[in-house]
């Protein structure tokens, strides 16, 4: 008896001149200005010759737009499919949608948090088989200065939203939620600048003993932050590790959202 082969599964094929008409739209989209034909040819390691009637057609249909020096530019066309786009896009409702499957493969508690009248306000919550005994709760609050979810606020938010808050904690104005010291001024500010160059904050321990948390902001398309997401475990069991199993997931969660929110990452 001949044992049966499993099939390779089928990949849908698409077309070619319109994957890389997008690489070019892409492209566009990202300089941030008008680019001259050589030098985008440039950025897409195109010959300028193979390049030049995609944008002959991009312009017919008004993709693109030359301005009077010659240079070319996403076209009022673009900006009508962008504003279409986000008109029917919303963070919150966005991230909930998502989020089931990543608590489920991560294990852990998933909280989204949006910057409140009182600072970080959880408004959804994501339980999981690792409970944890803490006041995380929709509608509670996080410290900025002693929370992962706080120093991502701190670290992408304008100052004169988060620090007015931060400043109270840092003096002892604000009441600490939890049952151990503050941080010093110097450590949270340090901490703060060690999340912004990283894109993510981490507590581990702290500040409820045994537990910890990673946490993402999500950027829209003006590049300002709608919410954060926070991975909440028990220490013994979140991986905190920079390539272990809840970080980089939790880093591409967010990223994937931004993206569909409309922010380009810096070049």
């Amino acid at each position: 008896m001949t044992e049966s082969v499993p099939s390779k599964p089928r990949v849908s094929r698409g077309v070619q001149s319109i994957e890389t008409g997008g690489a070019i739209l892409m492209a566009l989209a990202r300089a941030g200005g008008p680019l001259k034909l050589r030098d985008l040819a440039e950025t897409l390691d195109m010959a300028a010759a193979q390049l030049h009637p995609y944008l002959v057609s991009f312009r017919n249909i008004n993709m693109v737009e030359q301005t009077e020096t010659g240079q070319y530019q996403l076209g009022p066309f673009a900006l009508h499919l962008g504003l279409t786009r986000l008109r029917n896009q919303n963070a919150y409702r966005e991230t909930i949608r998502r989020l089931p499957e990543l608590a489920e493969e991560l294990g852990l508690m998933v909280a989204i948090t949006v910057w409140g009248l009182h600072g970080p306000t959880i408004v959804y919550l994501q339980e999981s088989s690792a409970r944890i005994h803490s006041n995380v709760a929709v509608g509670g609050t996080f410290m900025v200065t002693m929370t992962a979810t706080g120093k991502a606020f701190a670290a992408f938010l304008p100052p004169k939203m988060t620090e007015p808050l931060a400043r109270a904690e840092l003096e002892g104005r604000e009441p600490s939620l939890y049952a151990i010291p503050g941080v010093s001024e110097e450590t949270f500010r340090r901490e703060v600048g060690v999340v912004a160059k990283l894109g993510y904050a981490i507590t581990k321990d702290a500040p409820i003993p045994g537990v910890s948390a990673i946490a993402a902001p999500v950027f829209d398309h003006t590049g300002t932050v709608q919410l954060v997401v926070t991975v909440i475990g028990p220490t013994n069991y979140i991986d905190l590790a920079e390539d272990g199993a809840c970080l980089p997931r939790l880093m591409r969660f967010t990223e994937a959202l931004s993206r569909d929110l409309g922010h380009i990452e810096d070049a």
